[in-house]
């Protein structure tokens, strides 16, 4: 798995630093704006927080992400209660994010080309090879995000307070090795339909992408209109794809986030102290979480190698400087205006 582009050993280590330096200068990345937190409630009073995701709870990011937030804030007695609705059970992402801005739901996990279809600018972090890989993407979290964050927050009501690691999306397939990007041509691959993912198939050389719901995925691999799908690894397992599918290749092309986002309705109904308590406990987890996505992917790894009816084609066997490159001038002309400065400046501080 050593290359350039991923970083496996020493994620927790590393992110718990960031953790512990965005706790120090005020939890930059997210912080609430005085305004907010002036308005909030004095004291602290009870608060049920609804939380929301599309995962299930066969993903790291609910058992090492929101039940962890859950058991935290409701173990610090400060007038927590904590509902979590996993597998998309209040509506698809599309449909959860006007409640988040409405306050009906406090706070929600969601991808970036999710978010871009409210706020387009936001696209830009789930780019192909945006991210040189988890650090890096912490890295830009915790010292290039205030603007787009910023930015994001005025035109929705809604707060980015941090990113947890969702995985690296890589390609699982039937019976397609793919060791570069003309592998890929006239293959048909499932990507969400989204412009930014979509332009990702393009930057990686899909020329056939297949953009059917979410809850058509497993049906139209089944039937074979489409012969792979990208997603981490641990999404293909908790999803059920590999049972289809018998080809994994290792190419990391995106570093999967999960947006963990606050309603603003939210901050005025909380205490500064349960704000405080909120904002630090969502960044600790932060690091935690990696390691246990990181964990688990290798886990399932280890199984699909074990396995005589399953390939993996490891990032030793693929060229991915033709990838990266690939993605990185189709980007270059891809962008245009603000977008362009973000994709840039998320270039400009890979390590």
């Amino acid at each position: 798995m050593g290359t350039r582009r991923t970083t496996r050993g020493g994620i927790a280590a590393a992110s718990a630093l960031a953790a512990a330096a965005l706790i120090v200068t005020g939890c930059s990345a997210g912080t609430t704006p005085e305004g907010d937190a002036t308005e909030g409630a004095a004291e602290n009073s009870p608060v049920t927080l609804s939380v929301a995701t599309s995962q299930n709870e066969q993903t790291p990011n609910y058992y090492c992400g929101v039940e962890l937030l859950k058991e935290r804030l409701e173990s610090a007695d400060i007038g927590f209660t904590v509902e979590l609705y996993p597998a998309s059970q209040l509506g698809p992402d599309a449909d959860r994010f006007p409640q988040v801005q409405a306050g009906d739901i406090d706070i929600d996990l969601q991808g970036a080309s999710a978010l871009s279809a409210t706020f387009e600018p936001i696209g830009v972090v789930d780019a192909a090879y945006a991210f040189d890989n988890v650090d890096h993407a912490f890295k830009w979290i915790d010292e290039g995000s205030a603007d787009l964050f910023g930015q994001f927050q005025e035109a929705t009501g809604v707060h980015i307070v941090d990113g947890w690691f969702f995985g690296n999306r890589t390609f699982t397939t039937k019976d397609v090795e793919v060791h570069s990007p003309d592998d890929l041509a006239g293959v048909p691959i499932r990507f969400p339909n989204s412009p930014q993912f979509l332009a990702n198939a393009e930057a990686l050389g899909v020329t056939n992408p297949v953009s059917v719901a979410v809850e058509e995925v497993y049906t139209a691999l089944q039937q074979g209109i489409a012969v792979g799908q990208e997603n981490p690894i641990v999404a293909t397992r908790s999803s059920s794809y590999d049972e289809v599918l018998n080809t994994a290749v290792l190419n990391d092309h995106n570093v999967g986030i999960h947006w963990i986002l606050v309603s603003g309705k939210t901050y005025e109904k909380l205490s500064e102290e349960q704000t405080a308590l909120l904002e630090k406990t969502i960044h600790e987890i932060r690091p935690e979480n990696a390691a246990c996505v990181d964990e688990a992917t290798e886990e399932i790894l280890d199984e699909y190698r074990e396995n005589s009816a399953f390939t993996v084609i490891e990032q030793d066997d693929i060229d991915m400087d033709a990838f990266i490159t690939k993605a990185e001038t189709y980007f270059e002309g891809y962008f245009t205006g603000d977008a362009l400065a973000a994709y840039q400046a998320i270039r400009a501080m890979a390590g």
